[in-house]
């Protein structure tokens, strides 16, 4: 068994596991990933894999008691960030909340159809920003096939790019009015689905080929933020490089401790501090939601790094095994500064 000073020597820098022997640290290491990006302790500074790690580890049912003391006086709830005084955390949450008011709910009712696809603000900077959201009504013998009947898309400023409801290619046998407020009059004259693909399509592309869409801001091709997009994409019969997509349902950070998705309900009333889809749902107040959460895990202040993914060339021999020798004999420290993320993070979009 190794003495106290080895097991410390072998204590990962990041998310601050023991090991008893150098190798184990440094084989963690190589599949850990820990780095900048990952979600951390104010407070102690531990490396956690997601938010909701970190919410555990401040105030779940077994937190690090010295944590979770100084979190319930100066900590936001929303964001997980560690203030200076009780006072400075009062000020921060009523900046820090977002609240859906008179203003968002006028715009749901004043939606209308808009059948154009453009963005004129007058202004240019990288790659433009929209979220998509859809409802669905159901298909088939016993009304379980989703169905795309409605579609809304608005820029990052929240304004109403596109609204249309949608004319599905097979018969509607469920409008599921009880959520999507849709009925069968409202998609008797409806756009074709067909025709509501080709316009997503190029707008997303913004005349760009889609074989030279490239990320990290290098084109005219827009970022799409949503939640579930695989399926929503499935449902519009749409393609769209992964590379310009940002899901908050499989965007690590906003993941559950199991690896799961949540549902953009929970994310929404935990980090943006209000509720949605509590009665007949609008694919706006989804647009909505996702964007916000976008742009609040976008506005994170993280180290830069020249090469920030493990998946970029310069870094395929960071953790190689013929450098193991050489491994074993550099602090934790030193394996953490060298150690790259497994993810995209949305603060290099900024």
């Amino acid at each position: 068994m190794a003495d106290s000073s080895e097991a410390s020597r072998n204590k990962c820098a990041a998310c601050f596991r023991q090991f008893n022997k150098m190798e184990h640290l440094v084989d963690h290491m190589r599949t850990s990933y820990h780095s900048s990006h990952e979600p951390t302790c104010g407070i102690c500074k531990k490396h956690c894999r997601s938010f909701e790690s970190l919410r555990e580890h401040l105030i779940g049912p077994l937190p690090k008691q010295e944590c979770k003391n100084i979190f319930s006086v100066r900590g936001c709830k929303f964001c997980l960030t560690i203030l200076d005084s009780p006072n400075a955390r009062r000020f921060h949450q009523d900046r820090c909340q977002f609240f859906v008011g008179n203003g968002l709910a006028g715009r749901f009712s004043n939606i209308g159809l808009r059948e154009n696809l453009t963005i004129d603000d007058g202004v240019i900077r990288g790659n433009q920003v929209v979220a998509l959201a859809c409802k669905m009504v159901g298909g088939g013998s016993d009304g379980s096939l989703d169905l795309c009947a409605r579609v809304c898309i608005i820029d990052e400023n929240e304004n109403i790019i596109f609204h249309s409801y949608v004319k599905p290619l097979i018969p509607v046998t469920n409008y599921r009015y009880e959520s999507t407020g849709i009925r069968a009059e409202y998609l008797r004259d409806a756009m074709p689905v067909r025709q509501v693909q080709r316009k997503i399509q190029d707008f997303l592309c913004n005349g760009e080929a889609m074989w030279r869409i490239q990320p990290r801001n290098s084109g005219r091709a827009r970022i799409l933020v949503g939640h579930g997009l695989d399926h929503v994409l499935d449902r519009l019969q749409l393609e769209y490089p992964s590379i310009m997509i940002r899901d908050t349902a499989k965007y690590p950070p906003l993941m559950k401790t199991s690896k799961l998705s949540n549902s953009l309900r929970y994310l929404t009333q935990a980090y943006l501090g209000y509720e949605i889809q509590t009665e007949i749902q609008d694919p706006y107040e989804d647009c909505v939601a996702t964007m916000r959460l976008y742009k609040r895990m976008r506005s994170q202040s993280h180290r830069r790094e020249e090469n920030p993914l493990a998946s970029d060339p310069q870094n395929r021999n960071n953790f190689a095994t013929w450098r193991q020798n050489e491994l074993e004999r550099m602090s934790p420290e030193e394996m953490l500064a060298i150690s790259r993320s497994d993810y995209y993070c949305w603060c290099l979009d900024s």
